[in-house]
């Protein structure tokens, strides 16, 4: 039996499923002319923790993995950085999974490489390949993020992208003004603990990225927030057009 989310904002009151609420927000319908949508789906403990142990799993629950797939299952294509790859692992997925790396360094014989059917395109600027795979691999043989994302739209048809981090491809992409939105799931945990990870790594943003709260979802407790980003400021040093 699928999770009951309580609407909190709007303030329509009643409850949704994850699949229900996925589809009200039409991420195919809201893509770009020149790139996809691309929205940031991230979790995060209250004291701010994007990891515990060097792994989301402790932060996560029922709610957030139906959320997690839905939003999945809304998009084209899953945007991942090589470390989170080699972290987490990865399995079987339906979308087009599209992996930044630089070192070419990705497992082969396991996680998302290994599974026959996977389509997976690793945008880098390297010139070597990775290793004998299962899955079937293309390039996109460039160091831009934005420049990826547009011939991802151009060459494969994706109109919707979820990007699930890590925390140093959300530094690329969020001061790039290549997200729309930002799907924050926030765990009633605390983990406490020096030098934590956060959803945001590297430099400072100066100044600081503002989002608005478009809507507010809650299950068990956890929080489920999604914050679109302000219109894409062509003044802002690397950003790249929609």
């Amino acid at each position: 039996m699928s999770e009951a989310f309580r609407r909190l904002l709007p303030p329509a009151g009643g409850t949704v499923t994850a699949e229900e609420a996925v589809a009200a927000m039409d991420l195919r319908g809201r893509a770009g002319e020149r790139r996809p949508y691309v929205g940031l789906n991230m979790i995060t403990s209250l004291d701010g923790r994007a990891t515990v142990s060097g792994r989301t799993a402790q932060l996560q629950n029922r709610a957030d993995y139906e959320l997690f797939h839905a939003l999945r299952a809304g998009s084209d294509a899953v945007l991942v950085g090589a470390h989170t790859v080699r972290i987490e692992g990865y399995g079987a997925m339906e979308q087009i999974a599209v992996v930044i790396s630089r070192s070419l360094d990705l497992p082969t014989d396991r996680g998302l490489l290994s599974y026959a059917g996977n389509r997976v395109v690793i945008v880098t600027a390297n010139p070597a390949e990775v290793g004998p795979c299962e899955a079937d691999v293309t390039y996109v043989r460039t160091a831009d993020v934005g420049e990826a994302l547009v011939r991802l739209r151009a060459d494969h048809g994706v109109r919707a992208v979820i990007c699930e981090g890590g925390p140093h491809l959300n530094a690329t992409l969020l001061p790039a003004g290549l997200v729309d939105e930002l799907f924050l799931a926030i765990a009633p945990k605390l983990a406490g603990g020096p030098d934590p990870l956060t959803i945001l790594s590297g430099a400072p943003l100066d100044p600081p990225l503002e989002l608005e709260l478009r809507s507010l979802l809650e299950s068990g407790s956890y929080l489920f927030a999604r914050y679109g980003l302000r219109p894409w400021d062509p003044s802002r040093s690397g950003s790249t057009p929609r």
